[in-house]
């Protein structure tokens, strides 16, 4: 496996991020950028699909919408933020933060289907970053242990003790009233399976 790389030489904000290579795909977290290779597995892509299919056609018709990685959120409209992250699922309810370059603000939901090269990042780095900006739910799936774990803002502003749920059965969103997931209908890739 391998790791990879950071850019830590300096404090790298969106005007920089704009100027990496276009073929590279990278997060910016408190003006370190991190590169996001290599591709994720075809297990986490399964994931990913299945889940951004279902939560699709479930706000069909609805004011929120539903965006997968490669996406840009930053959580101020300026080019000297120092944030930028690509989560995996993404849902926003306030079409007026939805721009041509991505979002701007925080999402409703975010989803990021971990794996043993970006788990730290995940379950630290963007939890924080998240709390902080108001994401009202953040899951975290665990595709290897077959679990969510579930992070939901409370009336402080801060998230409470994580709930965690098997990857079986129906899960509600809370953040996003009517959409649910089914994991009955996710069969894990043969090689992936237990």
């Amino acid at each position: 496996m391998s790791i990879p790389a950071t850019k830590t030489d300096r404090h790298y904000t969106y005007a920089d991020y704009l100027k990496f290579p276009e073929d590279e795909c990278w997060e910016i977290i408190d003006g370190v950028a991190y590169s996001m290779s290599p591709a994720p597995s075809s297990n986490h892509q399964d994931i990913s699909g299945e889940l951004l299919a279902q939560v699709h056609t479930q706000l069909r018709g609805k004011p929120c919408k539903v965006f997968a990685a490669p996406f840009d959120v930053r959580f101020e409209d300026s080019d000297k933020t120092d944030k930028v992250v690509q989560p995996d699922l993404l849902v926003v309810c306030d079409r007026s933060k939805i721009t041509p370059r991505g979002l701007i603000g925080a999402p409703d939901w975010i989803v990021e289907i971990l794996s043993a090269i970006t788990a730290g990042k995940d379950q630290i780095l963007k939890r924080a970053l998240y709390e902080k900006r108001g994401v009202r739910e953040y899951w975290l799936v665990h595709p290897i242990d077959r679990v969510v774990t579930i992070h939901r803002l409370g009336a402080e502003g801060r998230y409470g003790v994580a709930d965690a749920a098997l990857l079986q059965g129906r899960l509600p969103v809370s953040a996003v009233p009517g959409v649910e997931i089914d994991w009955d209908l996710w069969q894990p890739l043969e090689q992936d399976a237990l």
